[in-house]
């Protein structure tokens, strides 16, 4: 399946799990499609692009003024440029919330499948900007495909990534007339700075071991280093992957996907009591505290539920891997779920720009 024959159904997780955990890209895609609508819509009031001598023109410009705007992904400075006749102030600054949410919207979609004439049309459209040629429009898109192109294919340069996490979230996408599921592979990291970011992103019709491979080929050879840990569900094919490609890597069986397969072997009357008792595994202070509680779970569970004990009891290893690190960052590691990321961001009040870790090498938290 060729990337650029799928068109996405909407929806708001992809959007969340870019916004959580690459808010400068987020952050930056926004500025720049703004300041290119506004350009091109000043353009069109001038009849006449930018610096061009020509006897259409019908206004000229006189400079920029400087205004920042507030949305989800922070604080954006934006250049309103300014006329010699009149004034102009882009109409989506009045209704911002709406038109946030549609910049976001095509920010998500252009990262994911490039930006196409078609989409950027439609966009100028809902933030109110008409009147823009085929030329301009096209322009617009191919330099907007530029800047997105330029950082899927960026050098991570940032590292060491001492952890990253590892997922693929299913998008359905409309192809051919009907709607079908794509995997979209995605691999996130904290870098050598606290920041975490998206550092790759593809698209597969299925999720299986040489997509992973290549995936995290395409990762190192970009120049991603550093891993320290792992953190991902126990699919075959990518737990093969990252041991081939990142030999040193601590592997993490994330949390959240053990949970739902370990109650898969439990009756349903007894799937709180064993959450219960799973979840107080978690809550330990320190390393041996965590084996000790696992070691009581495994007993509890022995006499009543033997299929989950002997399946808890085999997980050890992979389930606990997150105890090798400090304390403070357990929370972080111990889970590869976005909406995890997303509500630890939210629920500690930060505006997604702040470095989820102060020292990656110690591994303590931002305050």
């Amino acid at each position: 399946m060729a990337v650029g024959d799928i068109v996405p159904v909407p929806g708001a997780q992809f959007e969340e799990t870019l916004a959580s955990a690459s808010p400068d890209v987020l952050r930056e895609m926004i500025r720049e499609f703004a300041q290119r609508m506004m350009d091109a819509d000043v353009e069109a009031r001038c009849n006449a692009g930018y610096g061009e001598v020509t006897p259409d023109r019908v206004n000229s410009r006189n400079g920029y003024r400087r205004r920042e705007w507030d949305t989800r992904a922070g604080t954006i400075e934006l250049a309103i440029p300014k006329l010699r006749t009149g004034s102009y102030f882009p109409s989506f600054l009045e209704h911002r919330r709406r038109a946030e949410r549609a910049l976001a919207s095509v920010v998500a979609t252009s990262y994911l499948l490039g930006v196409s004439t078609r989409r950027v049309e439609k966009l100028a459209a809902s933030l109110g900007v008409v009147g823009l040629s085929k030329s301009q429009v096209s322009a617009m898109a191919a330099e907007l495909d530029e800047l997105v192109e330029g950082f899927r294919n960026r050098p991570l340069d940032a590292g060491p990534y001492t952890f990253a996490w590892i997922d693929a979230l299913t998008q359905k996408v409309r192809e051919g007339g009907r709607t079908v599921n794509v995997h979209c592979l995605i691999a996130t990291g904290v870098n050598a700075e606290g920041y975490r970011e998206i550092l790759g992103i593809d698209v597969t019709s299925s999720e299986d071991g040489a997509g992973w491979l290549a995936f995290l080929r395409g990762l190192a050879a970009r120049g991603l280093s550093g891993v320290a840990m792992v953190t991902s569900d126990d699919h075959a094919g990518l737990v093969n992957a990252i041991a081939a490609v990142l030999p040193g890597a601590a592997w993490q069986r994330c949390r959240t996907h053990y949970h739902r397969n370990l109650l898969t072997r439990v009756p349903k009357t007894a799937q709180p009591w064993v959450s219960t008792l799973v979840r107080t595994i978690f809550e330990q202070p320190d390393p041996a505290s965590v084996r000790a509680q696992h070691a009581q779970v495994v007993a509890a569970l022995e006499a009543k539920l033997p299929q989950a004990a002997a399946h808890l009891d085999d997980a050890r290893d992979d389930i606990l891997a997150f105890t090798g690190f400090p304390r403070e960052v357990w929370r972080q590691i111990w889970s590869n779920n976005p909406q995890v990321i997303l509500s630890f961001c939210v629920s500690r009040g930060c505006d997604l720009r702040r470095p989820v870790v102060d020292s990656v090498s110690d591994g303590t938290l931002a305050a």
